[in-house]
């Protein structure tokens, strides 16, 4: 179910979600403050804008490698439910220790698949596994609704600047075939997306404290440390946001603001 077509301000998620629930938490729609009429924007803004599951898609391909491996393991004793909880652990440790990417995917795969001893790690069932890992990167390029139309109007009345985290060379080659490089005016990919980074961001593109916007649809990377670091911030909902990007919603502080919409096309009713 998506959210009503409406500018919705400081929606929140409950906290403390457990992992089970947070995925169909965010299918639903939450109690908001309705606004009839959308705020208008001056133009000369600068728009960070966030790139997996915001500009193109992205997660569904790793939920349809975790499902197919899911099914190779087949396994007797754990449920799937429990099987993708120890793949969450897993993609938690392997992330703080080697980053994001898919050699991190496939090393949690790995490591789930050992974790769980469902059986001894053959060559085969190893070239098997990565095989999921591989079908991710064969994947086309696909945007989302509306993105390389409302890009082009942006462009002409803002400063637009991707940013994105992961694995530079993938990120950047995703970037690359996506077509949208003449809209932005600057690049950055990050290890990750903190207050701090966000804050060096600010700093390296000359963005003083609430002068600029991050519009993406993670809660835990997009909008919470990118209002903690001073931004204003668009909340894009998206029902396959991958499970470890959730979070409540923090409301925004004091002279800053938050803004929820349903797609991305509708950034030029605001812009």
């Amino acid at each position: 179910m998506r959210i009503p077509d409406s500018c919705l301000f400081h929606t929140h998620f409950p906290p403390d979600l457990p992992l089970e629930m947070e995925a169909d938490h965010l299918r639903r729609p939450h109690p908001s403050t309705y606004h009839q009429n959308m705020p208008q924007i001056p133009a000369g803004q600068t728009l960070l804008i966030d790139a997996d599951d915001t500009l193109w898609e992205n997660n569904v391909y790793f939920e349809r490698a975790i499902a197919a491996f899911i099914g190779f393991l087949n396994h007797h004793e754990y449920s799937p439910a429990e099987v993708r909880a120890t793949l969450n652990a897993c993609e938690r440790d392997t992330i703080l220790a080697h980053g994001y990417g898919l050699n991190s995917f496939t090393r949690s795969l790995l490591d789930c698949y050992e974790r769980l001893g469902a059986s001894p790690v053959t060559a085969e069932h190893e070239n098997k596994i990565k095989s999921f890992a591989h079908a991710i990167a064969e994947q086309e390029i696909e945007l989302m609704p509306g993105v390389a139309e409302t890009l082009a109007a942006l462009a002409t009345r803002h400063r637009l600047i991707l940013m994105t985290k992961g694995n530079h060379a993938e990120q950047a080659d995703k970037f690359s075939r996506s077509g949208l490089a003449p809209h932005f005016a600057a690049i950055e990919i990050v290890a990750e997306k903190d207050a701090q980074t966000y804050a060096e961001v600010m700093e390296r593109h000359g963005l003083p404290s609430r002068k600029g916007w991050m519009i993406g649809n993670s809660p835990k990377s997009d909008i919470n440390p990118a209002l903690a670091a001073g931004l204003n911030a668009v909340f894009l909902f998206h029902k396959d946001t991958w499970v470890l990007e959730h979070a409540t919603l923090n409301s925004a502080p004091e002279g800053q603001q938050l803004i929820e919409l349903d797609g991305f096309s509708r950034l030029v009713e605001l812009f």
